[in-house]
């Protein structure tokens, strides 16, 4: 137990543990995307000391944190649970997963939580369990607020309140500190509630003493598992970390990385290609050398980190926007689509005068969008494609203050989406829905509201950790 004499003990073992290099596993992107289980077969071969993978991201939207519900399925997630947990108990090095539940909401925590327990009984295996809760009470940020501690990032300006009240989920992006102290707490499994995508990959190096310029680095280069390889489909990668560098190998033999692939990969999801900011400092790769040690495997030297005066973790919050109902339609009516402009402008006039008459609905209390997939519902106004389209999907997206106004504007919309003819046609043409019924009831739609940083006492003071092993066994660390 945290406290006593053999826990201390076993602390500073580890600090004396000390190693020239780590070596981390990145099996895949995403949990639940799966990957070849040969892949990580070879990857204990080469002498993986640590398996990270990320669980989560914001890619697909604020539903995921705003209903707190997961994007991937509870079979994907134990099918690749089962043999990482397997792997890591059969290799005896640790398992971290970031970001649990997509969102990394506390019950997205204990949802990774419960099928890893599910796992380890039907596997017959015994591991101690670190779950890491990142989300955050709204009264508690408010102090922050009110102590001057939360700082807007662009394009956001200063957070009012209400905006923290509105949000029906808040997380904080935990840095690699958390997961550090689950660790050296005795965890061979963390689950992580939302952590920068690199905090799970660079934390058993620092760790282990690693430095902090090419851990960083690495841990950016891996997160997306074999997205920096010639075939991101084929599994993960090894990233070997040292005093000097670190060395980024995949876990396909028939796959390879080149410095061009690898170097390619800090231009993902970053605002500046030379850096990327984490919450106690920024990753600076500017004199970073890339080099092929032969076909397939690539060194990286020259990486800097730049420890920041302020440590800082980011919060990510989404709000409910409204209800929302969506109907699709198809057209394939030459002569509509060589008036498609006009004939969507006739469609969204149309559409507000029948919801006033019908239902005395005015513009201000619903909104809709009306977007031509096969035309330019992706660029908009800057799709550069010139000439008539050969079929066209219209979708009608209907969001209002609850969910049965959705419907009844979007069913009011209903005879235009199936008949509605162009000004000069002197006949009711045929359109096509998609589903019948055609409206489709979405529920309520989110929106992210946060993109600011709180300026913390200590990297855990925002984070609860609590420690599993068995039904009697669970002790909390707090942050």
């Amino acid at each position: 137990m945290p406290g006593t004499d053999k826990e201390e003990e076993r602390k500073r073992n580890m600090e004396n543990e000390r190693v020239d290099q780590v070596k981390v596993l990145a099996p895949t992107g995403m949990l639940g995307a799966g990957f070849p289980e040969a892949t990580i077969e070879r990857g204990l071969a080469l002498g993986a000391d640590v398996i990270s993978v990320d669980g989560g991201s914001t890619d697909s939207g604020p539903h995921y944190l705003g209903a707190s519900q997961p994007k991937t399925t509870r079979a994907a997630v134990a099918r690749d649970l089962r043999m990482l947990l397997k792997a890591a108990v059969g290799a005896g090095i640790p398992l971290i997963v970031g970001s649990c539940g997509t969102s990394g909401t506390d019950s997205g925590v204990d949802w990774v939580a419960g099928i890893v327990a599910d796992v380890l009984a039907a596997e017959g295996l015994d591991l101690r369990v670190a779950r890491i809760y990142s989300e955050q009470n709204a009264d508690a940020l408010l102090e922050r607020l009110d102590e001057g501690r939360i700082h807007a990032l662009p394009p956001l300006g200063e957070l009012e309140p209400e905006t923290l009240r509105s949000c029906t989920h808040i997380v904080g992006a935990m840095g690699h500190e958390p997961i550090v102290a689950a660790l050296e707490a005795g965890a061979q499994v963390v689950l992580a509630g939302r952590a920068t995508d690199t905090a799970i990959a660079a934390a058993y190096p620092l760790m282990k003493g690693m430095p902090a310029g090419p851990t960083w680095h690495a841990a950016k280069i891996i997160e997306c598992g074999g997205q920096c390889t010639s075939d991101p489909r084929a599994g993960g990668v090894l990233a070997t970390v040292d005093a000097d560098g670190f060395t980024i190998e995949p876990l396909d033999p028939t796959v390879a990385c080149t410095p061009i692939l690898v170097a390619a990969h800090m231009l993902y999801e970053t605002v500046n290609p030379f850096e990327m900011r984490e919450p106690d400092g920024t990753l600076d790769v500017r004199e970073s050398v890339y080099t092929a040690l032969d076909d397939r495997t690539v060194r990286v030297e020259g990486s800097r980190f730049h420890v920041a005066d302020q440590h800082t973790i980011k919060l990510e919050g989404a709000r409910i926007t409204g209800y929302e109902t969506m109907s699709f339609s198809a057209i394939r009516d030459p002569h509509i689509l060589a008036n498609i402009d006009d004939w969507a402008e006739l469609m969204r006039t149309m559409i507000r005068q029948r919801v006033e008459q019908t239902i005395g609905l005015s513009e201000d209390k619903y909104a809709f969008d009306l977007r031509l997939y096969g035309h330019n519902a992706v660029l908009g106004d800057l799709d550069p494609a010139a000439g008539s389209p050969r079929e066209v999907g219209v979708m009608l997206l209907v969001n209002a203050p609850d969910q049965s106004t959705a419907t009844a504007v979007a069913k009011i919309a209903n005879p235009l989406m199936l008949h509605l003819p162009t000004v000069d046609m002197d006949y009711l043409p045929s359109l096509a829905f998609a589903t019948s019924p055609a409206e489709v009831e979405r529920g309520p739609a989110y929106e992210f509201v946060l993109n600011h940083v709180v300026d913390t006492t200590t990297p855990t003071d925002m984070f609860r950790t609590e420690m599993f092993r068995t039904e009697t066994e669970e002790t909390s660390l707090h942050g």
